[in-house]
């Protein structure tokens, strides 16, 4: 526990995709009566709602719910915003509620809340449109071997595959003129709540076979057509996410539907473990298999009480 003097408390319930935050962090919002504060960065955009798992209009009435449905897939928005907007929410929050829960598995805006990210200078159009144009031309090979010429320092670091990252941190170098490695500070910033993290796993083949059938479930509930109902935007990097990127290699001729579907499962799969690989680095996070419902209940409140 992340312990500040005072009595206010942010519960932040995270975990790999397909792990069953949603029904526990219901449960546990009704034990407290405190509010839930979204960290899953796709269920942001309200027209993604089959892709994302995003929480049933059920399910929306049982807690209050922010960050749910917020934003259109037409917005840009970023970990450094969220940080700005929850900040904000929570201050509100946290005069009528002594817990409020932050829940989701999205790492980097779970981290700008809880240790805060490193105020970035803005980038201008004609900087973040000719790196992506680059990126559009010469693919990710070639972007990875600028910024291990530009910052080398972070080029051993940047999850290499994850081409937003690659893109951002070579923006910051060329407006700026330095490494984005010397920008960044890495001090965590105060918060005027105490944090408690629990975090949600479950054995890798029990994890792996959830997975596989949410994505059948998803595909059951109308995945491809809520996919082709936005064919046109398939640019925005909103779409250009697990579960819709595979499926508009289908629409576009490119898999036959079996294929990408596979895809989706081995996709999900793979977030998951990056996700695991983050969320092993941070030794506050408190594990449960999500059964365990009683046993989290009795760590959070024996920690609030302390």
């Amino acid at each position: 526990m992340i312990k500040r003097e005072g009595n206010k408390v942010l519960v932040v319930l995270l975990g790999p995709t397909g792990v069953g935050k949603t029904e526990i962090s219901l449960r546990m919002a009704e034990h407290f009566g405190c509010p839930i504060v979204s960290s899953d960065s796709r269920q942001f955009y309200r027209e993604l709602k089959i892709g994302t798992a995003a929480p049933t209009e059920f399910q929306l009435k049982r807690v209050k719910h922010y960050f749910i449905g917020s934003h259109s897939i037409h917005d840009e928005y970023n970990a450094g915003q969220y940080e700005v907007d929850v900040m904000q929410l929570l201050d509100a929050l946290f005069r009528q509620n002594d817990v409020v829960m932050l829940v989701g598995g999205s790492m980097m805006y779970i981290d700008a809340v809880c240790n805060g990210i490193d105020d970035m200078p803005n980038i201008d159009n004609e900087t973040r449109e000719f790196w992506r144009q680059q990126y559009a031309e010469n693919g990710l090979g070639y972007i990875q071997n600028e910024l291990k010429r530009l910052d080398p320092k972070h080029y051993g670091e940047v999850d290499l595959q994850n081409y937003k990252r690659v893109l951002h941190a070579l923006e910051i170098c060329s407006i700026t003129g330095k490494p984005f490695s010397d920008i960044r500070t890495g001090i965590r910033k105060e918060r005027p709540f105490n944090i408690v993290k629990i975090g949600l796993n479950r054995p890798r083949s029990e994890l792996y076979e959830r997975i596989n059938n949410r994505v059948d479930e998803m595909m059951a509930e109308g995945l491809l057509e809520e996919a082709r109902q936005f064919y046109e935007f398939r640019h925005l990097n909103t779409l250009n996410t697990v579960g819709y990127k595979e499926l508009y290699e289908y629409l576009d001729g490119n898999w036959p539907l079996d294929f990408a579907v596979n895809m989706i499962r081995q996709d999900s799969r793979r977030y998951a473990k990056r996700q695991m690989t983050w969320f092993n680095r941070d030794k506050e996070i408190h594990w449960f298999h999500p059964d365990m419902d009683n046993a989290i209940l009795d760590y959070i409140n024996k920690v609030i009480n302390q």
